[in-house]
């Protein structure tokens, strides 16, 4: 042992060593299959930059994208009871709900609930986070809804809902579908407000939320390629024993079919709710009323 072995050698096998990437660098395009750098991935909003497919995108940098200089406030959702029926499959359902937050986030849910300035107009905005559960509505969702509605409805203020969901929590059973008639009640007050209710459907928006809340919405946006139904593509087709046409479900199907009102690029989609919002409102935005004397 001498400072050759515990000094030299060290300092050359560093320097010569092969420094292993990190795995999440790269991603591969679901569409085109084009490996994409993470930093031009969100730079560029999560749409990949060879054939415009839009990638799903966390809550988080939605709100700051959408929202004026990217502020605002995100509002907790109520509390609810985790595991009313105590169920259990493979795992335990308050697992799932640990193991999800530990993804997500201490006190995720499949909700965000957020409020700021669109264009000047105070705006409350809901994001489904398809990424907790998928975006699966139980009783925290629902609770959650109807609190974007009171809050839309207390400041006098749009609500916009972003929707990515595939459906119902079967965990939560009957309690999961008693969501849907509350979130209507909630929409409804919103519309009985003479508010906006606008709805972004984003890939994927099924089942029970395709049901309930989605389909609700004054004006029904579309982001590209998303899928939007309610039974899966195979339930119907072993239905009604026919072949689907290419493109069933998808947001141009839908869109050529009047269940949806205009398909959105995610780089215009900020633009485009301001421009619909001032029309819906018919007032002008805050920042252009006159000062008070």
């Amino acid at each position: 042992m001498n400072w050759l072995t515990n000094f030299v050698r060290p300092k050359l096998r560093a320097l010569v060593a092969r420094k292993e990437a990190p795995e999440n660098l790269w991603l591969k395009c679901p569409n085109c299959e084009q490996m994409l750098f993470h930093r031009d991935l969100e730079a560029n909003q999560q749409v990949c930059n060879q054939c415009n497919h839009h990638l799903r995108i966390k809550p988080a940098a939605r709100l700051s994208q959408l929202f004026d200089d990217g502020k605002y406030e995100t509002h907790a959702l109520p509390r609810t009871v985790l595991d009313p029926l105590k169920f259990r499959d493979r795992k335990r359902y308050t697992d799932r709900l640990k193991e999800a937050q530990a993804e997500n986030g201490a006190n995720a849910e499949a909700l965000v609930v957020a409020s700021g300035k669109l264009g000047g107009y105070q705006a409350v905005v809901s994001v489904c986070d398809f990424a907790f559960m998928g975006g699966s509505m139980g009783i925290a969702v629902g609770e959650g809804l109807l609190m974007a509605a009171g809050l839309a409805i207390d400041n006098q203020a749009p609500l916009i809902v972003f929707s990515a969901s595939g459906g119902a929590r079967m965990q939560e059973a009957i309690l999961s579908l008693m969501q849907m008639p509350r979130t209507t009640i909630a929409v409804q007050r919103v519309k009985e407000a003479g508010l906006p209710y606008i709805v972004v459907l984003t890939d994927p928006t099924t089942g029970g939320v395709t049901a309930s809340f989605a389909m609700l919405g004054d004006i029904h946006i579309a982001e590209p390629g998303a899928l939007i139904g309610f039974s899966g593509q195979r339930v119907i087709q072993d239905t009604i024993r026919e072949t689907l046409p290419p493109g069933f479900q998808r947001a141009e199907y839908q869109f050529d079919h009047g269940m949806v009102d205009m398909i959105v690029h995610r780089h215009k989609m900020r633009d485009t709710l301001i421009r619909l919002v001032n029309l819906l409102l018919k007032r002008p935005a805050e920042e252009d009323l006159p000062a008070a004397a």
